[in-house]
């Protein structure tokens, strides 16, 4: 997988030479260009993660970090200037999941994104097996058993059964199941989460788990506890 870093760095020397180094490591880097509307860029990029300043014109990072929260859990390391206790601490209450001092090593700033990439999505999908209504969910396999027999899963079918069992007995709304799925992947819109559904729900009905997931109009999907 080729990560994609969103860079939100007003300074263009500073946001250069991280997005050269970033490259360099074979990720896809892009600097934010509308600091009135960061979200903006984020929904066009949809990186896997974003490298945040906090003195920022328009909104501080604080501000763009609690925004980019509503929509994506996507990992946000701050960079600033700004690194007493008080600061570090807001950055991270307000969803922050790492923060580096300025000035700051390139090599230091690669190998912290390196690390929280492969926490992020190398054990994105637990490996924990789950059961409900008779299905058996076996996520390093990414197969669901129903007796015998076993269904094979794309990555996006496994994700969403996944969820769905985990909050088994609760229904899951579709924006959540499209967040999920666009943290490790390419952007989700409310089409392609339609087209995943229905060829899951093809491959349970063949298997004989019709209506095994349910929907509740208005609400999301969930399956029975």
């Amino acid at each position: 997988m080729k990560y994609r870093i969103l860079i939100v760095e007003d300074d263009p020397v500073i946001a250069g030479a991280v997005k050269r180094q970033i490259g360099a490591w074979g990720c896809e880097a892009r600097t934010a260009e509308n600091f009135a509307d960061v979200t903006a860029d984020f929904r066009s990029f949809a990186p896997h993660l974003v490298l945040m300043d906090i003195s920022l014109p328009f909104f501080n990072g604080y501000h763009w970090c609690a925004e980019i929260r509503k929509i994506s859990r996507v990992p946000v390391i701050f960079l600033s200037s700004a690194s007493d206790n008080m600061n570090i601490l807001m950055a991270l209450n307000m969803g922050g999941d790492d923060f580096i001092a300025k000035p700051f090593d390139l090599n230091v700033l690669t190998a912290k994104v390196q690390a929280l990439l492969r926490r992020t999505y190398d054990f994105a999908v637990q490996s924990e097996v789950l059961e409900c209504g008779g299905a058996v969910l076996h996520p390093d396999e990414a197969t669901l058993a129903v007796g015998e027999r076993r269904i094979d899963l794309t990555k996006n079918e496994l994700r969403i059964l996944h969820l769905l069992m985990e909050n088994r007995g609760r229904f899951v709304r579709r924006e959540d199941i499209m967040n999920r799925l666009w943290e490790t992947d390419c952007y989700v819109d409310d089409n392609t989460l339609t087209v995943n559904m229905t060829r899951l729900r093809h491959k349970l009905d063949a298997a004989g788990l019709e209506g095994f997931i349910r929907t509740k109009k208005g609400v999301g999907y969930g399956v029975e506890a």
